[in-house]
């Protein structure tokens, strides 16, 4: 599956991933319970949500990123993950299988959400490798 990402570029992406999840869940869930896992509050099965479902998605979307492409791809690569990421979204909501739930989120938050959640992703994988230039 690895394409061209380093061992030290997956594990800060999983790392960064992890933490900004958690940090965000921290207010829009456990606060002010926006959405919520599984069940509301804190719970042991959230920690499979945050270290087996969302960074493994990151390493993958910046694995398969069109770095060296024309902008139009870039956009394009873009918007089919949000609507892949929207749509995983939505599934994963049915019951009675489904593991997310709202409280007062809305959907249209994440269609304008995801974006900067992977542009932020993508800045900072880039960080990372101009850190590693530098070494």
């Amino acid at each position: 599956m690895n394409k061209h990402l380093t061992k030290n570029q997956i594990v800060h992406i999983w790392a960064f991933s992890m933490i900004l999840e958690i940090i965000f869940d921290i207010f829009i869930d456990e606060k002010t319970l926006g959405y919520w896992y599984f069940w509301k509050g804190i719970d042991w099965t959230n920690i499979l949500v945050y270290t087996v479902l969302i960074p493994p998605v990151c390493v993958i979307f910046l694995n398969w990123y069109p770095f060296n492409q024309s902008w139009n791809k870039r956009i394009s690569y873009i918007c089919a993950w949000v609507l892949f990421i929207s749509a995983y979204e939505l599934l994963s909501l049915q019951q009675p299988w489904g593991y997310f739930h709202y409280g007062w989120w809305k959907f249209i938050y994440s269609l304008f959400l995801d974006p900067i959640l992977l542009l932020t992703l993508l800045a900072y994988y880039k960080w990372i490798c101009k850190i590693e230039k530098m070494n």
